[in-house]
């Protein structure tokens, strides 16, 4: 049987993470597969179904927690959950990928915990709060209180820093992927059981 890796990558909002993973997931040699998560909220700028999220109503998403559905799953804000189905990464395994995550530090955290041996975790950390809020404000895709409620989470999130393998400052995007690559490289060549994070 196809022993299936899990690699996540979490971050505040605007640390670049989401910009990583579309890079390695661009790598054939890498065999990745993205694992989309579900979500309560409503779809933001050009965001497909099916591609970025599985939008669904807040029932269903209380539903599925209620029949234990969810490999992970968070209240991020007030009725705005997000989650990952495990069919979803039985889906990808099943095709012989390996599975990459762009999810949220608890999510994350919550993954490496359910998976310790199967799981590399990357925290992408910014170069400061100031830089993430003028990222976030470039987007162009929320509310300043949106932005300043992501702020507020970003300090508590820079704080779970520590529980992560591996820690990639992205202060320079080029190094950035490069560091990424390499990480996420080793891991898949190497066995689950003897993988040593660095």
């Amino acid at each position: 049987m196809f022993d299936g890796k899990l690699i996540v990558f979490s971050a505040p909002s605007g640390s670049g993470k989401t910009t990583i993973v579309r890079y390695l997931l661009d790598k054939e040699e890498l065999n990745l597969d993205f694992s989309v998560s579900c979500t309560s909220r409503e779809p933001r700028g050009e965001e497909k179904e099916g591609e970025d999220y599985y939008f669904i109503s807040l029932s269903d998403f209380k539903q599925h927690i209620k029949n234990g559905d969810f490999l992970e799953w968070e209240e991020v804000y007030r009725d705005n959950f997000y989650g990952t189905l495990k069919k979803e990464v039985e889906r990808i395994w099943a095709k012989g990928k390996h599975v990459i995550f762009d999810i949220d530090v608890v999510g994350g955290l919550r993954i490496k915990k359910k998976f310790p041996d199967k799981t590399l975790s990357v925290f992408v950390e910014p170069p400061s709060v100031d830089e993430l809020k003028i990222r976030l404000k470039k987007r162009k895709t929320e509310s300043d209180e949106k932005i300043n409620m992501r702020i507020a989470k970003a300090s508590v999130e820079m704080a779970t820093k520590p529980q992560f393998d591996h820690v990639i400052f992205n202060d320079d995007l080029k190094k950035a992927l490069k560091e990424a690559y390499d990480l996420v490289s080793a891991f898949v060549e190497t066995d689950s059981q003897t993988y040593i994070p660095v």
